[in-house]
């Protein structure tokens, strides 16, 4: 058991009135306790009550090597796994849910008048994971090295004729050989107008010179994600491509240059959107500017308009500013970003110059 990090979180459910509380998620499980769980339909959680070692529930099925067997309530299949926590808990306190639980546990636990009130407790715990500790970070900046080595390696294979999928295998590939867990997601390959749509899947489009190239891929190390986006050119861009590029540059430049302890997710993502919309494609910016990391592509805590949260210390989220011109060409431009004590570090090293990649 991660047991600082547990401490972290029972401060917060203490300062929230929270005694006690339930939690689901894997990823959040994995945190704490070091070991992966895919549950599917069996309940698994984790109990966390103030005063008492931590409990996990955990169908035979499953193994938990990191967590001693004092910690762990083991049930079968025959067995109605919710049921377990019930003398566990104190009925006359209210218990923490995570937003992961699902509803026919939750439902149950209810029906059988598990606690006084059922509370959400997910705020305690993002708040802990989204700053992330040494050891998260070290993963971390090494995935994103993979992903530059990745991005350095796939543009050795953008050639006239190529299609998207062929380059989307090649990534996979390369993930693979440079010793990946797996993708942090769908590796996005775009060319030309495909830039537009932001989630484009890669098909059979055959790369055309003069075309923009947009590669959004990430992957697993030691079960950390990265996230980069670079938009490349095949062949030389014409002038109007060339200022969405560089309308876009500066939009990722002017918010990481005011990074650091105490700005708001918000501030960040108007000082990227002034950039664009002062350059007249404010309505082409159709996303927020980035989300948060780190055992999941995408955490609690985004870079968007609404998020009025100041940054922190320890805080991993990525800055991804595009323009997207439907049936034309689109541009995106991303970095992940930790936030340190005094200002910001760019876990990822790609250079984000314009850069043509010669037609061959």
């Amino acid at each position: 058991m991660e047991q600082s990090r547990i401490d972290k979180i029972m401060a917060r459910m203490k300062d929230a009135g929270l005694s006690q509380a339930l939690l689901s998620d894997p990823y959040t499980l994995r945190y704490l306790t070091g070991d992966r769980f895919s549950p599917n339909e069996r309940f698994l959680a984790l109990l966390l009550r103030e005063g008492q070692k931590p409990l996990l529930f955990l169908n035979k099925l499953f193994l938990a090597p990191h967590v001693a067997e004092e910690n762990i309530v083991p049930y079968v299949d025959a067995e109605r796994g919710a049921l377990k926590v019930l003398p566990r808990i104190d009925k006359t306190q209210p218990l923490g849910i995570d937003k992961k639980l699902a509803a026919e546990f939750l439902l149950e636990l209810q029906e059988n008048g598990a606690a006084s009130a059922y509370v959400n407790v997910s705020p305690c715990v993002d708040r802990v994971r989204a700053q992330k500790d040494a050891g998260e970070i070290a993963k971390m900046e090494r995935a994103s090295r993979l992903n530059d080595e990745v991005m350095l390696r796939v543009k050795e294979y953008v050639r006239e004729g190529v299609t998207e999928l062929e380059l989307a295998d090649r990534l996979n590939a390369l993930y693979r050989e440079l010793g990946a867990e797996s993708l942090s997601f769908p590796s996005i390959v775009c060319f030309g107008a495909n830039a537009a749509d932001p989630h484009h899947a890669p098909d059979g489009t055959r790369l055309k010179p003069g075309e923009c190239v947009l590669f959004d891929i990430g992957g697993v190390w030691d079960g950390y994600c990265s996230d980069m986006t670079r938009t490349y050119y095949f062949g030389e861009p014409s002038a109007h491509d060339r200022e969405v590029y560089e309308t876009v540059l500066r939009a990722n430049l002017a918010a990481e240059a005011i990074m650091k302890p105490g700005v708001r997710f918000c501030d960040l993502d108007a000082a990227a959107r002034k950039v664009i919309t002062d350059a007249g494609w404010g309505p082409n910016f159709t996303h927020r500017l980035g989300h948060s990391i780190g055992l999941q592509g995408h955490e609690w805590g985004d870079v968007g308009e609404v998020n009025t949260e100041e940054v922190k210390p320890g805080n991993i989220f990525s800055c991804e500013p595009g323009i997207y011109l439907a049936g034309d060409t689109g541009v995106r431009i991303e970095d992940l970003c930790l936030i340190t004590e005094t200002g910001v570090k760019i876990l990822n090293a790609a250079p984000k110059g314009l850069e043509v990649i010669p037609v061959r």
